[in-house]
């Protein structure tokens, strides 16, 4: 899964080039879009018509804009757009109803939750879908390296500057058998408020708790190193700088070839994978005091079990539930939308393209039942 992107990336652009718009994109376990015939509009439904915004998260962009042209060739005469401008200003344009729908590298906080929605009805609760899960790859860039076994302590040392050089002894004893430079480190982090980030330090926080005493933050804490905007600022920093590591969504990993990190995980050294990345999510419940359609997923970052890798990111879709007078033409379509995305066809499209994990069959059944709570009419 990690090689086909670069393959695939090709052929979806040209898909998403004959759209009309392509954005610039519990206890049980959690989880696969469906054809247009079993996931938007029923066949004798009214044909869809309209536009809807979102903005959000840059992790789920190619994802979002293959959604964006399989929903748009099955509905021609609806516009998706969609605003990678990070998960902290999805959700804040959502709040504010510049955007019917957000999407997020978290869920709202509950306390966030008593805010004010401007494009929800008084009362609205949200709607809140785990529709995107990828793995946080922790690339670097280093000449004559292309792999690195790292734990948690290790990682998080490097990304405050505590480590400084590659060939520190912690280093070395991770990976006896590299031949690692006398160089200097150079963390690269995310500049904007990043779910990313979020995902990145909330592994840290719980794996690795002496060495990382800033808690989960999506606003990088440490004034060390390097600061990038968005996913591809730091793909692109790493990728320039001999040196340099950071993290980022694993398909930009992926496409642009990038050496990672194998971590640290019980007794042995997990690479990151659709799978390894799928599992932990199969294996974590769902967060507690949540309304029916708020499907948060609390993910185990310390699970020591075969086969899991713990820095994933479970990237959010967010709507309302019923949706303001204002914005009550925009539900349809809005639904219809999700329901696509959450689709058997939608998910493999946006996993061949991004190179995420597909929602298991279990969690589709959840995420479906959550929009059809959405308010149409």
């Amino acid at each position: 899964m990690k090689l086909t992107r670069i393959a695939q990336i090709g052929a979806i652009s040209a898909i998403a080039a004959l759209t009309l718009t392509a954005c610039a994109a519990n206890e049980g376990a959690p989880a696969d879009s469906a054809a247009p015939t079993d996931s938007s509009a029923p066949s004798d439904a009214p044909a869809l018509s309209g536009e809807i915004a979102g903005s959000g998260a840059s992790s789920q962009e190619v994802a979002v804009q293959t959604w964006t042209a399989g929903f748009q060739t099955a509905n021609a005469d609806v516009t998706v757009t969609y605003d990678p401008a990070g998960s902290g200003a999805g959700r804040e344009s959502f709040a504010a109803g510049a955007v019917v729908f957000a999407g997020s590298d978290r869920a709202f906080k509950t306390d966030e939750l008593s805010g004010t929605f401007a494009a929800c009805a008084e009362g609205s609760n949200l709607i809140e879908l785990p529709t995107y899960i990828s793995p946080i790859a922790i690339i670097f860039n280093l000449e004559g390296v292309d792999s690195l076994n790292l734990d948690a302590a290790t990682t998080a040392k490097l990304f405050t500057g505590e480590i400084k050089n590659w060939n520190d002894p912690a280093i070395a004893a991770l990976n006896p058998d590299a031949t690692l430079p006398d160089l200097a480190v150079n963390p690269v982090h995310r500049a904007d408020k990043s779910g990313t980030t979020g995902n990145f330090t909330d592994y840290l926080a719980a794996a690795a708790p002496e060495a990382w005493t800033f808690d989960s933050v999506e606003e990088w804490p440490v004034q060390s190193g390097e600061a990038a905007q968005g996913t591809s600022g730091v793909v692109n920093a790493v990728k320039q700088g001999v040196g340099s590591i950071g993290y980022a969504d694993a398909s930009r990993a992926a496409e642009e070839g990038l050496s990672t990190v194998a971590i640290k995980v019980g007794d042995e050294f997990v690479e990151y994978s659709p799978e390894a990345a799928a599992a932990i999510v199969e294996k974590s419940p769902f967060a507690e005091g949540r309304t029916e359609g708020d499907l948060a997923i609390e993910l185990d970052r310390t699970s020591a079990e075969a086969g899991v890798y713990p820095i994933v990111l479970v990237s959010y879709l967010i709507a309302c539930q019923e949706y303001g007078a204002d914005f009550a033409d925009q539900a349809p379509i809005v639904k219809s939308y999700l329901q696509y995305i959450a689709s058997e066809e939608g998910q493999n499209a946006a996993a061949a393209a991004a190179g995420n994990a597909p929602i298991t069959a279990d969690l589709r059944t959840k995420i479906n039942a959550a929009i059809d709570l959405i308010v149409t009419n």
